[in-house]
């Protein structure tokens, strides 16, 4: 509930999981400097719902109603209540892509009080991501100090790490066989690691737990697909250690406070690694996953897993 008073602030942000988190330290510095402020994300069903469980946002709503399909065309009628809805915003943050400006049209014939576009894009060479979507709230003196997001504190209490073998490019991916091969390793020098693998629909069309399952049949794990992002983030949160690429998953990792040890081939982790505390990366040569030798992997999580969970 708000009060007359209060200030509310409309969050728009699409974009898949792992730039909706690199987002969050800007909606959490929104929440430091406007004091008891209502603020509500509008963007893709099961993504904002991360800025609920991160305690940054009041509510969330979804991005893909048919009654918002309206705001990106080309002088639409808005419907009533879309405009209501609007107007009841002190400040309106955009960063969704408007090359036409048709949404930024929408907004001033809604009668937007003060409507910010914010780019969306992040360019190499200037900065972390987090850092760079956060910059532009300068204009309000808001300025960023922590680029890190948190969405839950850990709770580890056991030696247990998280796997996830994939992302949504295949070029950010290390080759399967060597994923295979680093979990019989794992099983068998670290035994008392509990092990849990996550996949999510890139995997699931790649065929790749099944080709785990086989690979893994003396391997004891817990198989994670399909959860909410919220109930992974729970998960991720009692982990104690977690393995991946440059993918969403591991900026969730890294945001529920898991030591994370991370991939890096063609993306540039000065830019799109998270700055989290306990995050290690490892670059391929060349930039290229495939030229990376499991022996090098292997040394460096080995040395991973023994100081992290120690």
């Amino acid at each position: 509930m708000t009060t007359p008073a209060q200030r509310r602030i409309l969050v728009i942000r699409g974009g898949a999981i792992g730039d909706f988190i690199l987002t969050l330290p800007a909606i959490r510095l929104i929440r430091e400097n406007i004091a008891g402020a209502y603020i509500e994300v509008l963007g893709y069903p099961g993504i904002t719902e991360l800025a609920l469980t991160a305690g940054i946002a009041d509510a969330v709503r979804s991005l893909e109603h048919r009654t918002l399909a309206p705001l990106f065309a080309r002088n639409a009628l808005i419907d009533d209540e879309v405009g209501d809805y609007l107007r009841s915003f002190n400040l309106i943050i955009s960063y969704l892509y408007d090359p036409d400006g048709f949404f930024k049209a929408s907004m001033e014939r809604a009668g937007v009080k003060t409507f910010i576009e914010v780019s969306h894009r992040v360019q190499a060479g200037e900065g972390p991501a987090a850092v760079q979507l956060a910059r532009p709230l300068e204009k309000l003196a808001m300025f960023l100090e922590d680029p890190a997001p948190v969405i839950l504190p850990s709770c580890a209490k056991k030696e247990q790490l998280a796997i996830h073998p994939g992302s949504g490019s295949l070029t950010k991916n290390w080759p399967l066989q060597n994923w295979i091969e680093l979990g019989r390793k794992i099983s068998e020098t670290q035994p008392q690691i509990r092990v849990s693998v996550i996949t999510g629909e890139a995997e699931h069309e790649r065929g790749t737990m099944a080709t785990l399952r086989e690979a893994w049949k003396d391997f004891d794990f817990q198989h994670i697909e399909g959860r909410s992002l919220s109930s992974l983030a729970q998960h991720l949160s009692e982990c104690t250690t977690f393995l991946g690429h440059d993918s969403g998953i591991s900026h969730l990792a890294a945001a529920c406070g898991a030591h994370c040890l991370l991939l890096f081939g063609p993306t540039d982790p000065a830019t799109w690694a998270p700055q989290n505390t306990g995050v290690e990366i490892i670059r391929a040569p060349g930039e290229d996953l495939s030229q990376l030798s499991f022996d090098h992997v292997w040394q460096e999580v080995s040395i991973f897993l023994s100081a992290k969970n120690a």
